[in-house]
This record gives structure tokens, C-alpha cells and sequence, in this order.
């Protein structure tokens, strides 16, 4: 999949290219269903390609509004690489682009990377002020030779699926309701740092993860799996404070760890990212008074996780995720 950046002198790089506009936060149903029309365009000879922008328009208009992100932007292009799509242009949003006319917008960027066919979500809107609305696009396509498709949205219990809801759930930790808006297991795409050695001390390894995104589940432990350079293994996630050893108001950290301890694995993974795969969560975080009741525990946790995480319906679910 090609990743391109910006949307002039694309033409050349795009054959007469298909796409679907949005930030795609998350890619959850109401995405999918987007990108699903993309994808089933029987014309051959085509791209099929998405067009997404970064950073997220409301740090732009409005920073004290912006949303936390559910997904890196390298996360959503990993996941979008996977659905079989043939480019993805990033688009950075910036002051210049926010106020663009709509018909400009039009001109300048969806005629300059030469689309023709465009699909975007109902409540999708563009050019200054957000003056753009679906209806005026449809009728500024037309006149400018563009095919303009409105995909509705998706419902779940009667209630439209949309990042803003998504959030919400992976936030308070209910990853289950949470993975049925997306149809795979909540996860958070992020890269392997040094931390203090404490897992390894303990006999224990764990490796310490930078997330690439802001939103993720409360603290606690939790079973998951987690998908290194495309092999899935069994983990157990701590996210927390280490209590047992930063429990003093001079050393309690702001910030919350990540940490996972991967199961069988002896390899070093510095600088690799990882996707981890929420299955479920195991126990609160709580703080011992000795490294060996901790140790205790955490034997306990592997076991535990163990038993949650076998079978071949879960594996499945895993890399079933990544396509639609």
C-alpha cells in the first residue's frame, strides 16, 4: 500500500483513483462500512484509496476541543494496509486547508489527486467554516464531473456508532461493549522502551510500552494478545503505577505504565511496536508490601491468563480483525 502526503502532483502516482474521506479514529463499523465501498468497486483498473488527514481537524479550529485519539495515525494506516487497500494520502490539516471554500476544496484537492468517485460518511463536512454539507457536495460534484456517494451510518441498539462513543467505552474499561462497536478486540499499537528493569530483576521480563495513542483502558491487568511482526503470542498487560514500588507520594508517578509480559518469549524487542489485543481484564492494580507477594501474584495472573486466552476461536477473531 502506498502511502502518500499532501495532494498535489498526485495524479501520477494514482490511477484514476476511488476513495473515501474521514479521519477514520478508531476504524470502527460505521468506517468499515465506508471503506467497504471502496473495496467493492468492480471497476477494474482503479485505486481504491483513502484520503485522511493528521493531525485531527479540532487541533486545528479548535485545540481545547481536540479529542483524545483513539489511534496513531501510524496505527490507522497499519490496519488500513491490511483491508487491502492501494493508497492512503494523509492530508496535513493546517489553518491554509481549513479555510479553503468548499468548491476550492473540491478543485485543489479531490480534483488534484484526479478522483472521480468519492464516498464519504452523512455527516461528513468540508471548506471554511464547515460550510460544506453532503447535499452541497453532491451538487458541487456534479458540476465538476464528481461522483459523490453518501454511505449512511451504522447502528448498534439503536444508537449510531461513532468515535465519540467509542471513546467513551475504551476509556471506562468496557472493552467488551467496546469491541462489538468495532468487531475485533480493542487495541493499542505502541513501541518497546527501557524501563527500569524491575520484570527482569523479578524473573519476570516484561517489555515497557510507549502507546501511540491517547486513549486507552483504565488501569489494571489484563489478559492479551499480542501481535509481534505479525505472530501472535499470549500476554499479560499491567497498566498502572507500580504501586509496590513508586507507592510513596515522593516517587507515585503522573503518567501510567504499560507493560506486558509476553509468554515463552526471550527475544529483545527495543524499538519494535507491538499491537496489543485487550481479551480481558484479570484484576484491579494493587500494591504489595514484598517483591515476593507480587511475584506471587503474578505467577497467578499468567496462569489466569492462560486459560482465558487458549483456543483457536480467539486466534481467529485476532487476525480476522485486520480485514473486513
Amino acid at each position: 500500500m502506498k502511502v502518500l502526503h499532501g495532494y498535489r502532483n498526485l495524479k501520477s502516482e494514482l490511477k484514476d483513483p476511488i476513495i473515501a474521506i474521514g479521519i477514520f479514529d478508531g476504524i470502527h463499523l460505521g468506517h468499515k462500512r465506508v471503506v467497504k465501498k471502496v473495496l467493492a468497486s468492480r471497476e477494474s483498473g482503479r485505486d481504491k484509496v483513502i484520503l485522511t488527514f493528521d493531525p485531527h481537524p479540532q487541533a486545528v479550529l479548535a485545540p481545547e476541543k481536540t479529542p483524545p485519539r483513539i489511534m496513531s495515525l501510524e496505527h490507522r494506516l497499519y490496519i488500513l494496509e491490511k483491508m487491502g487497500l492501494d493508497a492512503v494520502v494523509v492530508i496535513r490539516f493546517s489553518e491554509f486547508l481549513a479555510l479553503m471554500s468548499p468548491e476550492d476544496f473540491i478543485k485543489k484537492v479531490i480534483l488534484g489527486i484526479g478522483a472521480r468517485k468519492v464516498y464519504v460518511g452523512s455527516n461528513f463536512h468540508f471548506g471554511r467554516g464547515k460550510e460544506g454539507t453532503v447535499e452541497m457536495f453532491k451538487k458541487l460534484g456534479k458540476m465538476h464531473g464528481i461522483d459523490v456517494r453518501i454511505v449512511q451510518p451504522v447502528k448498534n441498539q439503536g444508537k449510531v456508532i461513532s468515535s465519540t462513543w467509542l471513546r467513551s467505552l475504551i476509556s471506562k474499561g468496557k472493552l467488551e461493549r467496546a469491541a462489538k462497536l468495532l468487531r475485533r478486540p480493542v487495541s493499542v499499537l505502541g513501541t518497546v522502551v527501557r524501563g527500569d528493569n524491575r520484570g527482569t530483576d523479578l524473573g519476570r521480563p516484561t517489555a515497557n510500552i510507549d502507546p501511540h495513542q491517547e486513549v486507552i483502558p483504565p488501569p489494571g491487568v489484563y489478559a492479551v494478545k499480542v501481535d509481534i511482526s505479525g505472530k501472535i503470542r499470549n500476554g499479560v498487560l499491567n497498566i498502572g503505577f507500580k504501586p509496590t514500588f513508586y507507592g510513596s507520594r515522593l516517587k507515585k508517578r503522573k503518567e501510567p505504565y504499560l507493560e506486558v509480559h509476553i509468554m515463552g518469549y526471550k527475544g529483545n524487542l527495543y524499538g519494535q511496536s507491538l499491537e496489543i489485543f485487550f481479551i480481558k481484564k484479570l484484576r484491579n492494580e494493587r500494591r504489595y508490601k514484598k517483591s515476593e507477594a507480587l511475584m506471587r501474584q503474578i505467577d497467578k495472573d499468567v496462569k489466569r491468563a492462560e486459560k482465558v486466552l487458549s483456543g483457536d476461536k480467539l486466534l481467529w477473531k485476532i487476525r480476522r480483525y485486520k480485514y473486513l
